[in-house]
């Protein structure tokens, strides 16, 4: 599969470079704003337009002595601009910049994580389709309770990817806004005309109303739906680690050549991807629970979130992106192995076929509670004494009684199970 999006570029979206770079697109767009309702010189708007610059070592030298990052920006495009610096941020506040800012970069990492995610979903549906009819044990509380097909582990992983999707669009739509309000959302000393341009200009909805901030409501809600979206990964990646064990060995991550499992063993050929995605989902749970706390703010606004999404926003996004790409490459290149499942299928001797016995028994008329301790008492046996389940049947007089030569034989199949696989597939959108 070709690797469109990488870290780096996900990266780049939350350098100080580019951040400063969207912080000074606001800028020039606010006071073309004011140019335009012939409050700013038009002369004066082109000129800054034109010579605009900012430099982030530059600005981190000014932030030494100002202690504050937007001044010192602006500070730093005075030196650019010069004389027309003084129409540059009428009537604004930082917010106004630091949180448009904000959404500009989350819109830009949100195209690359709804790409990851359609990614995932068509690697998703190619391997259950692969799959569909490939006979494997279901386990419940880890033990093994009937049979399946491993394409319905890939088809529930599917489904639930595809409610994240719908999650994440949701998410995106409330995140993506601006303002250019004032000192504390009154538009006191701006037009709303000119947030109105800005945030088009930006691709962005103006917020329907804000303090100093825009609430950080939306914010926590995306951060929470990344989170659900890393617990849909750890979930996978559980699964694989559990399938990889030596014990189990259905399936197995790709093992590169040249790749080394561990320093002392040789033999060694470990579920790493998954194990490293499963890491990187409580970092993500743990940003969500920050993104909350963010929610709180004293008044029209204090800066106690501030240091924190400093934090939580790249590191949550770059982080779901990673997770994303290395699920979709696992899942794509994932070696499963159909014989060792059907010899897991037949370690119990057949025991995962016991319910249908109870239920055919049922219909012929025993009570459901006779019938079940009718079949549970052969079902123990073959626990212990590794009896296969079928010859215990047969040997069960009281059970024969109620079935014809043959019958029970025809239980032992997978029949059913694959005509269930049909209907599930066709009611996901997944049907041939």
């Amino acid at each position: 599969m070709v690797e469109r999006y990488t870290l780096p570029q996900m990266g780049k979206i939350w350098s100080e470079e580019e951040k400063y770079n969207i912080w000074l697109e606001i800028e020039i767009l606010a006071t073309e704003s004011q140019a335009l309702m012939g409050l700013v010189p038009k002369e004066a708007a082109a000129h800054i337009r034109k010579t605009a610059r900012c430099d982030a070592k530059r600005i981190l030298e000014i932030e030494e002595v100002t202690k504050h990052d937007v001044i010192a920006f602006l500070t730093n495009i005075e030196e650019y601009v010069g004389e027309d610096s003084r129409f540059i941020h009428l009537g604004m506040t930082s917010s106004d910049v630091l949180d448009t800012a904000l959404a500009v970069q989350l819109k830009r990492a949100s195209v690359i994580i709804s790409k990851d995610l359609s990614d995932l979903r068509e690697v998703l549906m190619r391997r259950a389709k692969e799959f569909k009819y490939t006979p494997c044990v279901g386990r419940s509380h880890g033990i093994h309770a009937e049979a399946m097909t491993f394409g319905m582990k890939f088809a529930l992983w599917f489904d639930e990817l595809e409610r994240n999707i719908t999650r994440f669009e949701l998410a995106k739509k409330d995140i993506l806004v601006g303002q250019i309000s004032g000192a504390v959302g009154t538009f006191e000393h701006l037009s709303p005309k000119v947030e109105e341009y800005v945030c088009k200009s930006l691709g962005l909805k103006p917020a329907r109303t804000s303090t100093q901030v825009i609430q950080r409501d939306a914010h926590a809600h995306y951060l929470h739906v990344i989170a659900m979206i890393g617990s849909l990964i750890e979930k996978i990646a559980t699964e694989i680690r559990h399938l990889q064990r030596t014990e189990v060995r259905e399936v197995e991550e790709y093992f590169d050549k040249g790749q080394k499992g561990s320093s002392a063993m040789p033999h060694k050929r470990n579920p790493i991807s998954s194990e490293n995605v499963s890491g990187q989902a409580r970092l993500l749970r743990t940003n969500a629970l920050a993104a909350i706390e963010n929610n709180c703010l004293w008044h029209e606004r204090d800066i106690s979130h501030s240091s924190v999404e400093r934090v939580i926003m790249p590191d949550s996004t770059i982080s779901v992106n990673y997770i994303l790409r290395r699920t979709i490459k696992m899942l794509d290149k994932l070696v499963v192995y159909p014989v060792r499942m059907m010899e897991n299928l037949n370690l119990t001797h057949g025991l995962i076929h016991s319910q249908k016995v109870l239920l055919e028994l049922a219909r012929r008329g025993l009570k459901r509670q006779d019938a079940y301790v009718m079949v549970q008492r052969n079902a123990m046996k073959t626990w212990d004494e590794q009896i296969p389940f079928l010859d215990n049947l047969r040997a069960d007089y009281e059970l024969m009684k109620h079935f014809k030569a043959g019958e029970l034989e025809k239980m032992f199949s997978f029949e059913k199970v694959f005509e269930s696989a049909d209907y599930i597939f066709e009611r996901l959108g997944m049907g041939d």
